[in-house]
């Protein structure tokens, strides 16, 4: 355990010090500050344009992250051929695969914490001295506590990404791993319309590959809770819940797999 504690500090300590980490964050920050302005030229609009761009931004500047560093978890230590000096320490294999995971999640909730501090600015900003009566009109309030349900939830399909990510760049290149892992994420969220596939094919076999691939391929749509969220609709806390337990289970399913390919991984 105090392996694996090590391991992920070190990666948080390395992914903190990427400059591409940086750019992403300041420009998901900027993006945010900037939906301010947008927010002006749409009457009766603003706060709902701030809320959707900058849950969008967080969303977004969050997978580049999540994929990009997640790829080189291990790749890096491979072409770099620094595997071999840790290999050799004291650790087990899983210990290393487990740790990096663990240390990139660390580095995700930071940066979505200051993204969401960010967005919450702005808005607290927006709703400094506005009359009731505009308030009364807006769907949901400014600083609505809802938007923290939305960004956990971000921060959920991130942190599976993350893994898909590490899974794959356990045997593939970093490019391939990157491309494996876009297509995983855009997938995931069509993969309802995977199952209702039959409905628009007239090939029974097309029909069976499609929905036999909605049972591997990742739900991700039940994560992006932002639409209800900005426009004011209640979200059931039993889906949130569900959500995270699905992520939970799909997350340490990615890890055994990551696990077993890198432990039988001959790196000699």
């Amino acid at each position: 355990m105090k392996a694996t504690s090590v391991i992920a500090v070190n990666v948080f300590r390395e992914s903190v010090r990427d400059k591409v980490l940086y750019n992403l964050v300041l420009f998901a920050i900027l993006l945010i500050g900037a939906s301010y302005l947008l927010g002006q030229l749409t009457a009766g609009q603003d706060v709902k344009v701030i809320k959707d761009l900058g849950l969008a931004a967080t969303s977004i500047f969050g997978l580049f992250i999540a994929v990009f560093i997640g790829i080189g978890l291990v790749s890096k230590e491979v072409e770099r051929r620094s595997i071999y000096s840790l290999l050799a320490k004291p650790i087990h294999r899983y210990q290393l695969v487990v740790g990096k995971y663990l240390g990139l999640v660390l580095t995700l909730i930071v940066n979505v914490s200051v993204m969401a501090a960010a967005l919450y600015l702005v808005l607290a900003y927006m709703a400094w001295g506005v009359a009731p009566e505009v308030a009364a009109a807006w769907d949901a309030p400014a600083l609505d506590p809802a938007l923290l349900a939305a960004l956990g939830l971000i921060l959920v399909e991130l942190m599976l990404v993350t893994a898909i990510a590490l899974l794959f760049s356990t045997f593939s290149t970093p490019i391939l791993s990157a491309a494996l892992t876009f297509g995983l994420f855009i997938a995931g969220h069509f993969s309802g319309d995977l199952r209702n596939f039959r409905d628009v094919v007239d090939s029974p076999a097309a029909a069976s590959i499609a929905r036999g691939l909605s049972w591997v391929v990742p739900n991700l749509a039940q994560f992006d809770i932002k639409s209800a969220v900005v426009h004011g609709q209640p979200v059931a806390p039993g889906h949130v819940a569900l959500a995270i337990a699905y992520a939970a289970a799909y997350i340490a399913m990615l890890l055994v797999v990551s696990v077993t390919i890198f432990s039988r991984r001959d790196f000699k």
